[in-house]
């Protein structure tokens, strides 16, 4: 049986309460010579250490044609390293109860971690080997490909929705890496092979790249001393790295829609883009998307699922990466009321741009979200984590630290003016639609010039 006792551990250390403290505890910055940031913070309260590693590129970095390249790393990171094959490395750190994963998103892959503090050097091990040594196999390589493209075919078999993500980005960022899909398409993740996946590693993870954010219960000196020891002499990535344009704003409509024949509910996406990481007037923003849609309070939930009871969830969804992201309305609803709903949305939409929030919504927005903030900032893997995304986006701590204080100053014409620059007019979305076209097609016509595609297709973009 997996060792419980880091977890248990955590429960009980916490269980007593959450603390209201939400600025970030002082740390050291340290750039070595070969371009590695190190982010280091003691926190003395638990015996545990918490580390994130983020490799500076992402998904942003896969080749068009080769998309999911990036993801497919970081599955492969974790399928041993060093002299440990993947058995062998899973079971050193079950063996010591801990916590290491790596992930990829659109601007970084990531490695987190959580191990007891008496386990720090054997965590330090791991992640050298992990970025230096890793093992790459070839056969663990094709495992997960071919797990990835079985996964993809799943979704479309049975829960559609979550692939619309995927085909929305496509047709609102073409020909821009915000519209390659981080896992990849059934298409991309065939072309892809060994070799590309030995090419992505040289070319684009290094000493250069690399941050390292490790927060807990051990002597900062030492800490940057094992560190240091273990990448001060590593190389850096063979390519330079490239940064995603700005993306334009959608003038008009357009609409795709993808036919699964059959289907008796319709998944939509409306979109357009919105805002980058870095956008002032983020807490003005939060409030605004938490009562147009980010919680089950919201405007879109109450209308549309609690009144209408057209859908069992509708929200919006903010994505804020180094440039403009996209800002979204998503959502599902019966074939028969696909067009009922979609122009539910809609006058929601046209309200929020029209009306504004009042000072009782923003009073509660401004409630709920204090009350979601500090718990993201307790654990040594969540400080961890925090500090390494400041640095990937060179921001600095007064993001987090005033962060509360921004909620607490905003007024209802500084969210109004926020919603007015950040939210699209109704007439300038795109429209990506999956369900059954037979039944659609003439009634979303109305929406825009249309743009079809099969479920069957190996792509996500048309």
């Amino acid at each position: 049986m997996r060792p419980l006792r880091l977890s248990v551990l955590v429960l009980l250390l916490f269980a007593s309460g959450v603390s209201a403290d939400v600025a970030l505890p002082e740390f050291e910055r340290v750039e070595l010579d070969n371009g590695v940031v190190l982010l280091i913070s003691e926190k003395h309260d638990v015996p545990l250490v918490g580390l994130e590693a983020v490799i500076r590129g992402g998904a942003i970095q896969d080749p068009a044609e080769l998309s999911g390249l990036a993801n497919l790393l970081a599955g492969v990171l974790e399928k041993g390293a060093g002299e440990r094959d993947a058995a062998a490395f899973a079971e050193a750190v079950d063996a010591v109860g801990g916590r290491l994963s790596a992930s990829a998103g659109l601007e970084s892959v990531r490695i987190s971690a959580d191990f007891m503090a008496h386990d720090a050097e054997l965590l330090i091990e791991l992640l050298t080997d992990m970025l230096r040594r890793p093992a790459l196999d070839a056969a663990e390589f094709e495992k997960l490909r071919d797990r990835s493209i079985n996964l993809i075919k799943a979704a479309k078999g049975s829960n559609p929705g979550d692939l619309l993500p995927a085909y929305g980005n496509a047709f609102l960022f073409p020909g821009h890496p915000y519209g390659n899909p981080v896992g990849g398409s059934e298409d991309s993740l065939a072309r892809i092979t060994h070799e590309d996946l030995l090419a992505f590693y040289e070319n684009h993870v290094g000493a250069d790249r690399l941050i390292i954010a490790v927060v807990g219960d051990f002597n900062a000196e030492a800490m940057k001393n094992r560190l240091s020891a273990a990448f001060g002499d590593w190389r850096s990535a063979a390519n330079d790295e490239s940064l995603a344009p700005v993306a334009q704003k959608q003038e008009g409509r357009r609409v795709l829609l993808v036919d699964k024949p059959g289907a008796t509910q319709t998944y939509f996406w409306l979109g357009n883009i919105g805002v980058a990481v870095d956008y002032p007037q983020r807490a003005e923003l939060n409030l605004a998307n938490t009562v147009f849609g980010g919680r089950f309070t919201s405007m879109l939930n109450n209308e549309m699922r609690v009144k209408a009871g057209l859908t069992y969830s509708a929200r919006s969804v903010l994505t804020r990466p180094a440039t403009p992201g996209s800002v979204v309305i998503s959502t599902f609803t019966e074939t028969s009321t696909t067009t009922e709903a979609i122009d539910m949305a809609l006058d929601l939409l046209e309200e929020l741009l029209d009306s504004g929030i009042d000072e009782e919504m923003i009073d509660s927005a401004r409630n709920y979200v204090m009350g979601q903030f500090p718990p993201r900032l307790e654990t040594a893997a969540q400080l961890a984590a925090q500090f390494a995304t400041l640095e990937l986006y060179g921001l600095d701590a007064t993001y987090v630290d005033n962060y509360v204080a921004s909620l607490g100053a905003a007024t209802t014409e500084g969210v109004a003016t926020t919603i007015t620059d950040v939210y699209p007019s109704p007439d300038n979305l795109v429209f990506i639609l999956i369900g059954d076209a037979g039944k659609i097609r003439d009634d979303i016509s109305e929406y825009g010039p249309l743009t079809e595609l099969s479920i069957q297709e190996t792509r996500f973009r048309p």
